[in-house]
């Protein structure tokens, strides 16, 4: 017998993104979209999308490359936060020289 093919103690699994009861779809968010923008840098495709649902607004930020979806969610609450990282980051790439490759 293969080890991948032995029982777990633990019983089964469920599968990353599904709920407890299997099979059964997570219930659907209604969200309004606020401001959708999208920006191409290199081979990346960026969706930024400000939308709200009955928990608060959000931001919705998309990463497409060749097909493949990566997606993070900012609360409005950690905007500022982060757009004052952001801009930490924009100017310590401007000032620290790169390295020789």
């Amino acid at each position: 017998m293969i080890s991948n093919e032995r029982p777990s103690p633990f019983g089964r699994r469920p599968y990353q993104g599904q709920s407890q009861g299997y099979g059964q779809p997570k219930p659907q968010v209604l969200e309004d979209t606020l401001k959708s923008e999208t920006i191409q840098i290199e081979r990346k495709t960026f969706v930024l999308t400000l939308k709200e649902n009955p928990r608060g607004r959000f931001l919705r930020i998309t990463e497409d490359v060749g097909g493949r979806r990566d997606t993070i969610i900012i609360p409005s609450t950690g905007l500022e936060d982060f757009k004052k990282l952001v801009n930490e980051m924009v100017k310590a790439s401007n000032e620290i020289p790169q390295k020789a490759q």
